[in-house]
This record gives structure tokens, sequence and C-alpha cells, in this order.
């Protein structure tokens, strides 16, 4: 480490030269005292008294350490541009590269340093890999998410001090329970901004600095932006101040490679999982706001949403455009899905048939009764479903549901004939271990006959609930045994065999002999990533391709240790050059983007 010194400015900078590149970073003026000899070390940085500073500069006047070349601080060349030894601008960018010393550096003053001496005076990069590039780009998130941070950290200050008339807090560094009513209009005026968007603000603030502490030290590191926070934040609203920070803790380990759907869906289970009671009495409270809105799009075009209205009658409804939208496109209706849905939206609420030949062809009721129908999955635990505990499901197409929910339609789904049961036995993650298909038990196996003598028909066993007891026996090989799953209603009991999802030592069990994967083995993926593999794509996986991580025609394997689901698109990205996809034998697939950044995808995590 070499240090030079301007008398001028008052200012001591430091030049270290590290194996990424020259950083030049300044300092506070050294501290008072005795002036030092020559080949002292450097006085540690503080404010000097202008006597002192005066005769520090005489003292080391004759130290003879000059400016590093192109520095700047030449005095004959103060005027001038920098000389930039060659490849001086790549040193810089070279931190930025994947592992380098900017690159997992926390937003910041001294990452934005950084970036920006990267970039060079036209921001053009000049000498950056696409590696070094992609780290610049993820740097600049950072510093833009800590300084969102900072100035949320003011606005809690700011809050503190504005308190409304009884609600001052007893310590000065907390935060009080409500503010002035007024103190809006001052971040409004300053900020000329609306109302509302200055109120949410607040209420931001107010959470991160009162029950959210992990999340506001995510966010001022830059881990995590502004509107990540702003999830989380309004999902764990119903929490007090311990609840929200139990619920926290499940997601800030993985929030910042979540996208938002995902991370939403993540701290809504979280939050069902910490306060189920709240999380229902927010639902039941929020239905109380159902509400149809309409408003102009900027196209000048309109849009109509309804809002917070029971879960199971939108499903049924959704179920309802479907269909009709089918009908239109069968009627000859020009438009993909997406324009055939719109339409079909609007026939079913203004009573219209704009297929343009609806003669002979079956009328709206026909092809789309109303009711709710199970269709997807709906992930409820057993824990949940036999009583044991209170639990969050999942319904695919829809998300987390509050275990009141996921019970009722649970109970919905038993009492139609034609839902499948299936079971998926997780890990302390939620990661699927083992898997079954429920088959109903044949009428004359003994078993049955033996029950039945015992307990009745099983037309007399209309009961209130599900039960789940294991069967004698070892079950499939490396399985987790048989077991018998009993539903509400009068159907027979139902047969469940658990098998093995690990891949770690792949028997190949349900290994299909070619291309095409079977029923069972595209299901068992699909079980084991509910979701296209790509990091950031949320399409479900029953609307995915069955994509070989080594090519079939290369000699992969279709088998589960050597495929997942991917969605048309994601399928064709992974084929393009600088593109590679790795299967890791834990079931999790590792991106590698054409920069050379790595990205990983884990297996779903289900409710535990």
């Amino acid at each position: 480490m070499s240090a030079y010194y301007d008398c001028t400015f008052g200012t001591i900078f430091y030049t270290t030269f590290i194996p990424n590149g020259v950083v030049i970073m300044p300092r506070g003026p050294a501290h008072a005292g005795a002036a030092p000899e020559s080949g002292d070390p450097v006085p540690t940085p503080d404010w000097m008294t202008a006597e002192d500073w005066e005769a520090w500069c005489d003292a080391t006047f004759d130290l003879g350490e000059e400016p590093p070349p192109g520095s700047g601080w030449d005095d004959e060349e103060e005027d001038a541009d920098p000389e930039l030894a060659a490849g001086e601008q790549l040193a810089w960018a070279a931190g930025f590269a994947t592992g380098g010393l900017a690159d997992g550096l926390p937003g910041g003053s001294e990452l934005a340093f950084l970036a920006d001496a990267a970039a060079g005076d036209d921001d053009r990069y000049q000498g950056a890999t696409d590696a070094e590039l992609d780290g610049a780009i993820a740097a600049w998130d950072r510093v833009e998410a800590h300084a969102s941070a900072r100035k949320h950290l003011a606005i809690a200050e700011f809050i503190r001090r504005r308190p409304e008339k009884g609600c001052e807090p007893r310590d000065p560094k907390d935060m009080p329970a409500r503010w002035d009513e007024f103190a809006v209009d001052e971040l409004r005026v300053l900020l000329a901004e609306s109302k509302s968007a200055v109120e949410r603000m607040m209420d931001r603030a107010h959470a991160l600095a009162q029950r959210l502490p992990g999340t506001m030290a995510e966010y001022r590191s830059g881990k995590l932006r502004q509107s990540k926070v702003t999830i989380i934040v309004d999902v764990t609203g119903p929490l007090d101040d311990d609840e929200s920070r139990a619920a926290e803790e499940q997601v800030l380990g993985r929030a910042h490679r979540l996208t938002p759907s995902g991370l939403r869906d993540a701290a809504a289970k979280a939050v069902m999982d910490v306060a189920p009671e709240k999380a229902k009495k927010r639902r039941e409270d929020a239905e109380k706001d159902a509400r149809v809105e309409r408003w102009a799009e900027d196209s000048g075009n309109a849009a109509l949403m309804g809002r917070e209205l029971p879960p199971d009658e939108v499903l049924a409804a959704d179920q309802r455009i479907t269909a009709w939208a089918h009908e239109l496109r069968k009627g000859g209706l020009d438009g993909d899905m997406d324009v055939l849905r719109a339409r079909a939206y609007l026939d079913l609420l203004l009573d219209k048939d704009s297929r343009p030949c609806p003669e002979d062809r079956p009328a709206q009721q026909d092809v789309a009764p109303g009711g709710f129908a199970v269709r997807g999955t709906l992930t409820v635990p057993l824990a949940e479903l036999t009583g044991l505990a209170d639990r969050p499901g999942e319904m695919s197409g829809f998300g987390p549901v509050d275990p009141w929910l996921a019970r009722d339609l649970a109970t919905a789904a038993a009492r139609n004939p034609r839902t499948s049961w299936c079971v998926t036995p997780v890990d302390e993650h939620g990661h699927a271990v083992f898997h079954g298909c429920a088959r109903p038990e044949p009428k004359s196996h003994a078993k049955r006959r033996k029950r039945d003598k015992t307990r009745g028909s099983a037309a007399a066993r209309d009961g209130p609930g599900f039960s789940f007891t294991r069967e004698p026996g070892d079950g499939p090989p490396g399985g987790y045994g048989t077991w018998r799953l009993r539903t509400p209603g009068p159907g027979p009991d139902l047969i469940v065999e658990l098998h093995p999802l690990t891949t770690e030592d792949c028997d190949h069990r349900f290994q299909a002999k070619g291309h095409d994967p079977g029923v069972k083995l595209r299901h068992l993926a699909q079980i084991r990533h509910a979701t296209c593999t790509s990091p950031v794509c949320r399409r479900p996986a029953s609307q995915c391709d069955f994509e070989h991580n080594i090519p079939y025609e290369a000699g992969g394997r279709t088998c589960l240790c050597n495929g997942g689901p991917k969605c048309r698109h994601d399928h064709r990205l992974k084929q393009q050059p600088g593109w590679k996809v790795d299967q890791l034998p834990d079931g999790t697939f590792r991106w590698t983007t054409p920069s050379g950044r790595d990205y990983i995808t884990e297996p779903t995590r289900y409710p535990t």
C-alpha cells in the first residue's frame, strides 16, 4: 500500500493494488498530534485543526511519495485527462466478475463508486466481459435498493418526530403506534407525490422499523429491492411484531432469488404457518370489501375486475370462461386463448354469443355449467385433513390457501367421484421425498369384507373427515410402505403405495423405453417440480414439456434422473448457444447463462 497527500484539499487518498483492480478511496484528514517522522505509519483518519494540518503537510513534504500515474493529482498535468495504462479499465470491471471483490459487495456508496469507475466516462463499460457487465447491473440494483432503504430509514425517523398526540413512545428510539394526521402532507409537498403513495411509503417505513428488522437489513444491504420488500410488508400485515419476525425468518434466506409471485406465495405460506387464525380472519374480513372495479387503460381500451371474491366461485367462473372460450374457437372465432377468454368473459356477462355461426351448437349453460369442480392439484397436509393440526394448503393456479379453506375444498373434492388422490411425504424443507397415487380397494378384497362386517357397509360411512393408516407389509422397495386413505362420503377406502422420489442413486424404476415419458413418469416429474424448472418461470408443470437434460438422441435416459418440466419457451431457451442446464443428483437444476453466471432451481417446497 502507498499513500500520497494533497495539502490543498486536506485529504488523504489510499491506493490499494489488488488482483481485481485499483481502488482509490477518499478518507478524512489524519488525526491531530505530533508530526510523524518519515517512515511512520499512515495516521488513522480524523479531523485536525488548520495549524495541525499545516504542520502535518510540512512534516511530510519530503517523504518523496508521488501520486500514481494517471490519478489526476499530478501538478504538472492538473488539468489534463488521466492517462490510463493499457487494460486499466478492464481492471476496474474485473471486480464484478463472478466471485469478484465487488460481485458480492453489499449496496452502498463504496459499491456505487466501483460500479461508476467500471462504467467509465461514457457508461460503455469498455473492456468488460459479459459476466462483468452482468455483475455491474446487479451491483447497481443493490445500490438502488440500498438508497431506497436509506430513504425509508429517514422516513421512519420522520415518523418518530411526528407522533399522533397520545401515541408518543416511551423510548425515543421506538416507533409511535400512529403518526400525526398531517405528517403525510409534509412529505407530499416535499416529494411532489400523491397522498396514497406517500401513505404507502410511511406504512412501509413504519413496518420495517417496528416489526421486520430482518427484512430491513436485507433491504439496506441491497439484497432485496423495494418491490419484494413491499410484498413481505403487505403479506405480513395482520401479524404482530413477534409473529412478523417468525414469518420473515422462513422466507428471507431465499427471498432474493424468488420471483415476486414466488415470494408472495412463500410469504403467504409463512403467515398461515405462524398465525393461521389471523390468515383466516384477514380473508373473511376482506370478503366484506368485495367489489368490481373498472378503469381506462392507457391504450384507450377499458378494464373490468372483480376483487375479494369467494375462491370456489372464482375458480368455477374461471373454468366456465375457459370452456366458453374453447367453444368460441370451435365456432370459428379468431384469436389466441387470451383474446378468446376475454371475449368469453364479456359474452357470459352480457348473455351474448360471439360465435360466427352459433346455430346447432350448444348454449353457454350447456358447455359450462356453474359450480366448483377440482381441476389441477389441491395440496393439503394430512395433519390438516385428519384434524391433527391447522396447516395451510395450496392450489395450482391459485396459490396458498388457509387451513379452513383447504379443508373445505378437500371435502368438496371428496364428494366428486372423479377426484383422484395422491400422497406426498416431504422432508423438513418441504421437498417431496416419496409419492403415491391412490387406487380404490377392490370390493372383493378379504380385508374389506372383514372390515365391512365389523364397521358396517361403506354406504354407512358418511363420516366427517379423513384418516390415513399404515397397512401391514413392507410396500414397494425403497419406499415408505403401503397406506390406507379414507375420505369423507360413501366411496371405498383407497390404497396408496409410497415410492421414493430421490435420484441420488436412481434405480430407473419409472424409466420409459422411448423418448416420451409414461403417464407415471411425467406425473412424478411434475410432483417434484410443480412449475417450470427455470429460475424465474412459474408456469404450472402440467402445462410444460418433459425435457431431457441430456438429450435422448445423445443417449440420455427418459427417467426422473434426467428430466423435468420446462415450458416450451424455456425448453427452446436451453437449446440456444451459450445456455447450459445441468440436472444435479438432488433434483435441483443449475442454469448457466451465456455470461457464465449460475442460477439454481430447487425442487418445489410444499406445505409441511
